[in-house]
């Protein structure tokens, strides 16, 4: 999101319709990555948008100015996605306990071929984005938001504290609680932060394809250029020490744009 949006919000609020759509488009990608990583499916993170994007477009006259347009935009939305309706894969309650049970459920016998091997990266991609996102889930909405804007999007605490409302020592508390719970199942776990644990990306993938939670003719998150990559960063992500692993992991991950449907959508809701 550009640092630099003010000039188009005082535009549209006084009723530039130009800048208002090229506010949207600006704020749009980063709004849906948050909701995405709050409510796991893309569908539910795309509803979620158009009602934060309408939030921001019908409240642009309660911009003070006392923060960027940025940290405004994402408190509108923390707002709403504190307690929006469930989304598909959080309505099923998991916990890490749980999340870890489902993670070892049928894993495949290891094969022979290389970890990440070519003609299965786009699959291997949506297994492991989708584990990803989905881990998150395992924590309450507070502490979910905590983690995303401190330690995914890398916002300072006095930033994060102003876009959730509360002081940066209650931010900083909720983060570190956040981080520990997180760094601690995938350190367990996941075979990309530690290459001695047994779940890995290619031995999920024929169970996730057998409970048709894979469909490969449409993908929910993986994209060619971040799977045909994502070796690379694989090695430069166990460079780091343990701890920062994780973090590296959530930072590669795809960051997709929701379309043109939802620009027209608003565009719609603005006639």
């Amino acid at each position: 999101m550009s640092d630099d949006l003010e000039p188009l919000l005082e535009r549209a609020r006084s009723g530039d319709r130009d800048s208002l759509e090229r506010l949207v488009e600006q704020i749009q990608g980063p709004v849906y990555n948050l909701a995405l990583r709050m409510l796991w499916h893309p569908e539910d993170a795309r509803d979620a948008t158009q009602d934060i994007l309408i939030r921001v477009i019908t409240h642009l006259g309660s911009f003070r100015g006392d923060s960027r347009v940025q940290t405004w935009v994402y408190r509108v939305a923390a707002n709403y996605l504190i307690s929006a309706r469930q989304g598909r894969v959080e309505a099923q309650g998991y916990t890490f306990d749980r999340f870890a049970n489902d993670l070892h459920d049928g894993l495949a016998e290891a094969g022979d071929q290389g970890e990440w091997p070519a003609d299965k990266a786009l699959l291997l991609e949506e297994v492991k984005v989708g584990c990803m996102h989905g881990l998150l889930t395992c924590l309450d909405r507070s502490h979910r938001l905590a983690y995303i804007l401190g330690e995914i999007l890398e916002m300072d605490g006095i930033e994060g504290a102003n876009i959730l409302n509360i002081s940066p020592a209650a931010f900083r508390k909720r983060l570190s609680r956040a981080r520990e719970a997180v760094i601690e199942f995938t350190r367990a776990h996941c075979g990309l932060v530690d290459p001695a644990n047994a779940c890995r990306c290619g031995r999920r993938l024929p169970r996730a394809q057998a409970m048709k939670r894979l469909d490969a003719d449409a993908l929910l998150f993986a994209d060619e250029e971040s799977a045909r990559s994502f070796p690379a960063t694989l090695d430069k992500v166990r460079r780091l020490e343990v701890v920062r692993r994780t973090a590296a992991l959530y930072r590669s991950s795809p960051q997709p744009m929701p379309g043109q449907e939802l620009l027209d959508r608003i565009r719609a809701a603005l006639e």
